[in-house]
């Protein structure tokens, strides 16, 4: 590759604690925002089991990218290690969904951050208006990327460490509790929300629903556990960011795996205290669920208004202001390396001398996000679109991983041929219509690089 010292290459100024950062800052925006009450209007009570489903399909996806990062510590991710040990077309692949991935989670948190500030009908303005800025953010150097996220996710968690208190005071003193979806004295359960009844099919309930998932039948049930554990991987997604700055960590070999599996360490342990506490609160008020902000609705359930809106508000402002703003760069570097290798149009390969960022990529990705924003209908077909690309994603590094031999084999086989198994099978749980849209725009992908390919060879 060329990725060697030259007037494109990034230099190396991330140590462990800037990498930890970035990957808390890329995953908690979605996790504690969005995806939680997403989880919870899927599979009800059992929402921290998809919480936990999610959590160990990460972990296994990331052993492969801590073990991959160690040995190809380049800029691009598994499109990088992809092309390095299974081939240019599977690199593509991987690289194309990460795009398509990354894209859909930009634009969902973009709007999440809208639609805590300002009313409906100025929401897609106002996301746009903030991918901009946060993209001119990036666009002036890492380094500053680095602090304003170690501010943002800051902000976050103690944010998030004050609601979560704050609900549990009002269980304890006597607020709605009890799990969502639980049968009413019957004996059965059901799960609530899109799954309920028998409404959703194939197309917008995928097979959980065919399976029966809205009427209590236990395979429709795991099948819908399944479906919320695809939209809460998500939410684990962001540590594949520190992966992708392959070429701007010091020591990427010890610090690259360090820095992944603490940052998902801890976000683990977050969402699953976190989703307890919402099952706890009891289930989402009105037929549509929890929404884009499960836990302003949740302290409105327990009589927490007031004060306590403003700082759940001002919390996740400040996650998906940071996810946002990693996100977006990390789109940029997989762009970068793919224009490296002219899988995308080899302008995009230009590293500005003054700040060493790729700039025309970021720009690049910041005018895709843009226009997603302004053209997408809902904020949870946007996670559920970025479930399939990111999961696609890793089951390619998966594969890649399961090559590697000798002292580049830092963890057992068997953990990323779960983590291969896991990604296909979260991705079968998507409602139809997200598949189906998806295999799509990954066929069109295919299309283009073999069109390329075929116009070289003229």
């Amino acid at each position: 590759m060329s990725s060697g010292a030259s007037p494109d290459a990034l230099s190396r100024r991330l140590g462990l604690r800037d990498a930890v950062v970035i990957g808390l800052a890329s995953m908690i925006g979605a996790g504690a925002f969005v995806s939680l009450g997403a989880a919870q209007d899927l599979a009800g009570s059992l929402a921290p089991a998809a919480v936990l489903v999610a959590a160990v399909v990460a972990l296994c996806n990331a052993t492969s990218t801590a073990q991959l990062a160690a040995q190809h510590p380049a800029a691009g991710g598994t499109y990088h290690y992809g092309r390095e040990r299974l081939g240019p077309w599977w690199g593509f692949l991987a690289g194309w969904c990460f795009v398509i991935g990354k894209t859909a989670s930009c634009a969902a948190m973009a709007l999440v951050v809208a639609a805590y500030l300002v009313p409906e009908p100025f929401q897609r303005p106002v996301a746009a208006l903030l991918v901009v800025v946060l993209t001119a953010v990036n666009l002036v150097g890492i380094t500053r990327t680095a602090v304003l996220a170690r501010v943002l996710v800051t902000v976050a968690l103690a944010a998030l460490v004050l609601t979560g208190v704050r609900l549990l005071a009002g269980i304890v003193a006597g607020g709605p509790t009890g799990g969502a979806g639980d049968g009413a004295g019957a004996g059965t359960w059901e799960v609530p929300g899109p799954l309920s009844g028998q409404a959703a099919g194939l197309w917008d309930g995928g097979i959980a629903a065919v399976a029966g998932a809205g009427e209590g039948g236990a395979l429709g049930i795991v099948l819908a556990v399944a479906q919320a554990a695809a939209l809460m991987f998500f939410a684990f997604a962001g540590y594949a960011r520190v992966a992708t700055l392959g070429e701007e960590v010091v020591a990427p070999r010890r610090t690259i795996p360090r820095a992944i599996l603490l940052a998902l360490a801890a976000v683990g342990a977050l969402y699953l205290v976190l989703s307890v506490i919402l099952v706890l609160v009891g289930p989402a008020p009105g037929e549509q669920g929890w929404g884009p902000a499960p836990f302003r609705a949740a302290l409105d359930a327990v009589g927490a208004g007031g004060v306590w809106a403003v700082v759940v508000t001002i919390g996740a402002v400040a996650a998906a202001s940071g996810a946002l703003l990693a996100l977006v760069a990390g789109i940029s570097r997989t762009v970068l390396a793919m224009a490296r290798e002219r899988d995308l149009p080899p302008v995009l390969a230009h590293v500005s001398p003054r700040f060493s960022v790729p700039q025309r990529a970021e720009a690049a990705a910041g005018i895709a996000v843009v226009l997603l924003v302004l053209l997408a209908s809902d904020v949870l077909v946007a996670i559920a679109a970025s479930s399939f690309g990111v999961l696609l994603y890793y089951a390619v590094a998966n594969l890649a991983a399961l090559t590697q031999t000798g002292q580049w084999r830092l963890f057992p086989k068997a953990m990323q041929w779960l983590g291969l198994v896991g990604c296909v099978l979260l991705v079968a749980a998507l409602p139809g219509r997200t598949i189906v849209a998806g295999l799509v725009l990954v066929a069109l992908g295919l299309a283009y690089r073999g069109l390329v390919l075929a116009a070289r060879r003229r």
